[in-house]
């Protein structure tokens, strides 16, 4: 494994260890989904800016992190689970 994708490995596994379930309960603003959805539209009708453009990749990044910190919080709370089960 590379050291950046380490790092970034180290950084969703901080987040996701933290509070598994917090974690899964996240949503983001409606403010934000909002944006979002005005930077798609601007994308789709060939409107967007260049600081647009960025922005939307910018969403697009911590959307993709937000997915793997999920998945680990939910592997985290399966194991925990499985542990508190086999000390029954």
């Amino acid at each position: 494994m590379s050291v950046p994708q380490k790092s970034y490995d180290e950084i969703v596994d901080l987040f996701a260890r933290t509070s598994s379930a917090e974690v899964l309960a996240f949503r983001p603003s409606l403010e934000s989904q909002e944006r979002v959805r005005y930077l798609l539209d601007r994308n789709k009708s060939g409107e967007l800016t260049e600081d647009e453009a960025a922005e939307l990749d910018r969403f697009g990044e911590l959307e993709h992190l937000m997915q793997l910190v999920k998945a680990r919080a939910q592997v985290y709370i399966c194991d925990s689970v499985r542990a508190a089960d086999d000390r029954k």
